[in-house]
């Protein structure tokens, strides 16, 4: 197979250099930020993690957001994804927002539902992106419909958007990657099949199936346990793989049982993330207003350069990496920085060591979306 993904696992090792910095105690800057222009959605998808990480809601403009980026920019980072915890696309800076970021010289990506994504700004965004992954987790309108917390016709309208981006990518000869996310909670088991069929009928490049993150308190009633039932299926599913569509579960969180073997956070100097209402927090899980002691500035009201540099930065980051918290008991589980946390837990403790680590010969795609 063509394909060359790293979608359960991560890609900090293929950036030595920050991860050295790290480990002699210097002030890294991010390699991936990932972000949101608002909280503001258009679905009320039944698995949504952000409806838990309410926080106070500033608006973010485009030169706020052009500030942000060209700060990202300047200090090192290198991609940020438009992810996070709101839907980019309610915001009317987004297409400007991904052509100002690439010409910064960022990597730029964006998750979406896709219902508002509008055809005739795709010829302008597509070739700057470095993948575009629509956000997907039922492959018939009916459930779809339910599952995601929109009208039906949201379905009709969001293949079609897919469709068009394929003949973009393909007419254009156009790199960037084209991919379905299923969110899958247990109850979802009968849209597996489905939604892998519709992904190799539309044309992309991939379909990953990951687990459910949820909170400390279980707020959304994920049972674990129930995903080793679907292990048959869960492999059924990535048999429809071919040279030219990927279908990878996400395994080892899928089978983990929410469980994690580190105790203290390493991952957000790695890997950040921002709100929509532009807080930054080393990570979604602590977005909430009720972590508030875990946030660190808002880049509505201080330049993103500044709040980097900041003392209160690095003084929560210290934080999260002491022993004085538990990411165990503190967080919720099986969040974005995971498998990178897996990593730099397994060389702070003497597991592995940098230079030791196998490395592709020919690097993974997205290699700054860590």
């Amino acid at each position: 197979m063509k394909h060359n993904y790293v979608l359960d696992g991560h890609k900090a090792m293929y950036h030595l250099d920050r991860v050295k910095g790290w480990l002699n105690g210097e002030r890294i800057a991010p390699i991936t930020i990932d972000w949101a222009l608002t909280r503001a959605c258009t679905y009320k998808c039944t698995y949504c993690y952000g409806q838990l990480q309410e926080n106070p809601r500033k608006k973010i403009t485009k030169k706020i957001a052009f500030r942000f980026l060209d700060d990202a920019a300047e200090i090192g980072v290198k991609a940020t994804s438009l992810v996070s915890d709101g839907e980019s696309t309610c915001s009317p800076i987004l297409y400007d927002v991904i052509t100002h970021g690439k010409a910064v010289g960022l990597d730029m990506a964006l998750g979406t539902n896709g219902y508002l994504l509008r055809d005739d700004k795709l010829e302008e965004i597509l070739p700057c992106l470095t993948y575009l992954r629509f956000n997907i987790s039922a492959g018939e309108p009916e459930r779809y419909a339910h599952i995601m917390g929109c009208d039906k016709s949201g379905y009709d309208n969001v293949c079609n958007t897919i469709k068009k981006c394929v003949e973009i990518k393909e007419e254009n000869g156009l790199t960037v990657t084209l991919g379905l996310q299923m969110v899958l909670m247990p109850e979802f088991m009968d849209q597996i099949i489905p939604l892998t069929k519709l992904g190799k009928e539309l044309g992309v490049d991939y379909l990953v199936i990951k687990h459910c993150s949820d909170d400390e308190s279980g707020s959304l009633g994920i049972d674990y346990s129930k995903y080793f039932n679907m292990i048959p299926i869960l492999k059924d599913a990535e048999n429809y793989s071919d040279d030219d569509y990927f279908v990878k579960v996400k395994w080892s969180k899928i089978l983990s049982e929410g469980a994690r073997k580190y105790s203290q956070c390493f991952g957000p100097p790695f890997i950040l993330q921002m709100s929509g209402s532009g807080l930054v927090a080393p990570c979604g899980m602590l977005f909430n207003d009720k972590y508030n002691k875990f946030h660190i500035g808002n880049i509505v009201d201080t330049p993103f350069k500044e709040i980097w540099q900041s003392e209160r930065y690095w003084k929560v980051m210290d934080f999260i990496a002491s022993d004085k918290f538990d990411a165990r008991t503190d967080c919720g589980c099986l969040c974005l920085q995971h498998k990178v946390n897996e990593f730099l837990w397994d060389l702070k403790r003497g597991n592995i060591k940098s230079e030791d680590y196998n490395l592709r010969e020919i690097p993974p795609a997205h290699i700054n979306f860590i």
